[in-house]
């Protein structure tokens, strides 16, 4: 797989160290045992993966390298780059300016950019919309674009099943970039509609089979469906894709429950399946399903709590956090500077958006266990920081560096 030119501020020399490592006794990616760090009083089970993706390195790379190449131009990030403060800070520092916020939100106003301006393209691609507005400004929109490869194969995915004439169901948050700029190539070429959740892909089955009145749905969907959608002609033929970062077995939940009620309403075989529910497969892409997949292998190791390290509003790094709190207290943290002592913590809470200060992190006992992993965009200089700050607690942080040089 290529390999960019990150900056060496988020790379780290003992994640190198592991990774390199776990590379060379598993090279086909079937082990997703955690990587054991056995500092005595301190036990860290390290995922088999985590950390910065293919989409990821690749738009750190062009966007840092548009920056070093065109001094004196003012350069515009169409939203964040990734979901990751750290790394958008970096930017902003350098001189970078946002136009959107997360939610679209317009941060400068179309009317202030120049054809001349630099706009960059994040890692989750952008809108048909867009495009065309930053055309109408003489602005070459795909120019500085750094759209993931894997967020481009979904959209790939969508139009091939768009034209033969199958809608397109799309699992993911209405509201995130990457969802939006799905649902804007997607409803170019055939009806598109966006679940976020089972409770949803459950109601959308209700208008498949007739349970539910055509009448209701632009209630119920309002704001994810196409213009012009028509229940009773364009639940006739679907196909499910999805958002690269949501949680795997969620989206087969839900790709699952569709098919079924598509059988179930049409009287469907096997043989006859593809008539009216696409194959699609899976369309999460390697990160995801591997960070996941490292998670759950990690899991199945006893411990005290876990550590999951990345951007707040970062969807693939929730998800993370969301199995590991099915088994384990589990402290969303988005860089060292959280873990403040033995006992307190601050983490965040993302069901309900809220920063939160806990006064019971570490339990006492002769040897703690703590499960570690971190999203896709995350740095790996900020886990080898949590594994700094864990070890001085228990003032041993000069274990890192012989470990790194071992």
């Amino acid at each position: 797989m290529k390999t960019f030119n990150v900056p060496v501020i988020y790379r780290s020399p003992l994640i190198t160290a592991i990774k390199n490592q776990r590379k060379q006794q598993d090279r086909m990616k079937k082990d997703f045992t955690p990587t054991v760090l056995d500092f005595g009083p301190l036990k860290i089970l390290l995922a088999r993966h985590f950390g910065f993706c293919y989409g990821v390195e690749n738009a750190i790379e062009i966007a840092f390298k548009t920056v070093d190449e065109n001094p004196g131009k003012r350069i515009f990030l169409l939203s964040e780059m990734i979901h990751n403060p750290h790394v958008n800070n970096d930017l902003l520092s350098r001189g970078v300016q946002f136009l959107m916020d997360t939610s679209g939100k317009q941060l400068v106003p179309w009317s202030e950019l120049q054809p001349e301006d630099i706009v960059i393209v994040p890692a989750f691609g952008t809108t048909l919309e867009i495009e065309k507005q930053l055309e109408q400004l003489g602005i070459e929109p795909l120019k500085y674009n750094t759209t993931c490869p894997f967020v481009e194969r979904v959209w790939n995915k969508a139009e091939q099943i768009g034209q033969k004439d199958y809608t397109v169901i799309v699992h993911g948050k209405p509201k995130h970039e990457e969802t939006r700029a799905t649902f804007s190539h997607s409803q170019a070429n055939t009806a598109t509609v966006v679940v976020k959740d089972m409770k949803e892909a459950i109601l959308l089955g209700e208008f498949i089979n007739g349970k539910r009145p055509a009448a209701e749905f632009a209630t119920a969907f309002a704001g994810q469906f196409s213009p012009g959608f028509d229940v009773e002609k364009d639940l006739q033929r679907v196909g499910v894709v999805n958002q690269t970062t949501m949680l795997a077995t969620e989206t087969q939940a839900i790709a699952d429950h569709i098919k079924d009620v598509m059988v179930a309403t049409f009287g469907l075989t096997e043989e006859n399946l593809s008539e009216r529910f696409a194959d699609t497969r899976d369309t999460l892409c390697y990160a995801t399903n591997d960070n996941q997949s490292a998670v759950i292998g990690m899991l199945r190791e006893p411990a005290d709590l876990a550590v999951v390290v990345g951007g707040y509003n970062s969807s693939n790094t929730s998800h993370l956090v969301e199995l590991c709190e099915e088994q384990l207290p589990t402290f969303f943290v988005s860089d060292p500077e959280q873990l403040e002592s033995k006992t307190a913590v601050r983490h965040y809470n993302f069901h309900n958006k809220e920063k939160k200060y806990s006064q019971s992190f570490l339990p006492e006992k002769d040897q703690v266990t703590i499960l570690l992993t971190s999203g896709a965009s995350c740095p790996d200089a900020l886990v080898e920081g949590v594994i700094r700050k864990l070890l001085s607690f228990y003032q041993l942080e000069h274990k890192a560096d012989e470990l790194a040089m071992a």
